[in-house]
C-alpha cells in the first residue's frame, strides 16, 4: 500500500510540475509573440518609407547641421519681439524643432513616422518644452500657408515636386531652409557649409 501511495504521489507531482512547465512555456510563448508583433509595428513604420513614391528615411541631422540652420533664423532676442512660427518638414526625433524652440521660435514638425512623433512629444512634455509641437500628417498634404520659417532635410527626387508646393501654397516672404539638397529652379539668397552639412535659404517671392 506504502508503494502504491508514493507512486501516486510521484505522478501526482509529476502531473504538477508538466502543468507547471506548460504554463511557463505558454507564458513564455505569450510574451515572446506579443513583443515580436511590437517590434514589427514599430519596424513597418521605418521601413514604409521606403514603399511611398519618395523614400524620405529617418537620418538625424548632424550637429553641424543643426548649427547651420540656426545661424540663419533670428536671435532670441528678435524672437521675443516679433512672434515667428517654424516647420520642421520630416522632422524625425525632433532634434531640429528643439533646437529652434529654443532659441524663442514657435516650432512644429509634421512627420509621418507614429513613433518618433510619439518619441517627439514625449520628450517636449518631459522637458517642457510647450512651443514645440508634433503632428503625424502627411507633408504632401500638410498646410504650409501659415509659417514664416520651412526646413526641409531632403532627398533629390523629391526636391522639385516640393518646390512646386512651397512656391503654391507658402505665404509670401517666408523663408525656407533646405539641407543636402537644393531646390531645382529656385535661387537661394544664402548658402552656408559644405558637402553633407550645405545648407540653402531661400524667400518665395511674389510681389
Amino acid at each position: 500500500m506504502d508503494a502504491l501511495n508514493a507512486i501516486i504521489d510521484t505522478n501526482s507531482k509529476n502531473e504538477v510540475s508538466k502543468r507547471k512547465i506548460s504554463f511557463s512555456g505558454k507564458a513564455l510563448i505569450t510574451v515572446t509573440g506579443g513583443i515580436g508583433v511590437t517590434i514589427s509595428l514599430v519596424a513597418v513604420a521605418f521601413v514604409a518609407p521606403a514603399f511611398r513614391r519618395y523614400c524620405l528615411p529617418y537620418v538625424p541631422a548632424t550637429t553641424e547641421q543643426i548649427k547651420n540652420v540656426l545661424s540663419i533664423l533670428p536671435t532670441k532676442e528678435d524672437t521675443q519681439k516679433i512672434s515667428k512660427v517654424l516647420l520642421d518638414i520630416g522632422s524625425g526625433d525632433g532634434r531640429i524643432v528643439f533646437a529652434t524652440a529654443n532659441k524663442g521660435l514657435t516650432s512644429h514638425g509634421v512627420e509621418l513616422n507614429r513613433w518618433l512623433v510619439y518619441y517627439s512629444r514625449l520628450k517636449a512634455l518631459k522637458n517642457g518644452i510647450k512651443n514645440a509641437k508634433f503632428f503625424q500628417k502627411d507633408l504632401w498634404k500638410y498646410n504650409i500657408s501659415t509659417y514664416d520659417y520651412i526646413v526641409i532635410f531632403g532627398v533629390g527626387q523629391m526636391m522639385s515636386d516640393l518646390e512646386k508646393k512651397l512656391v503654391k501654397e507658402a505665404k509670401d516672404s517666408s523663408k525656407i531652409i533646405a539641407c543636402r539638397f537644393p531646390f531645382p529652379n529656385l535661387t537661394p539668397i544664402k548658402i552656408i557649409g559644405t558637402g553633407v552639412d550645405t545648407v540653402w535659404l531661400y524667400e518665395i517671392k511674389r510681389f
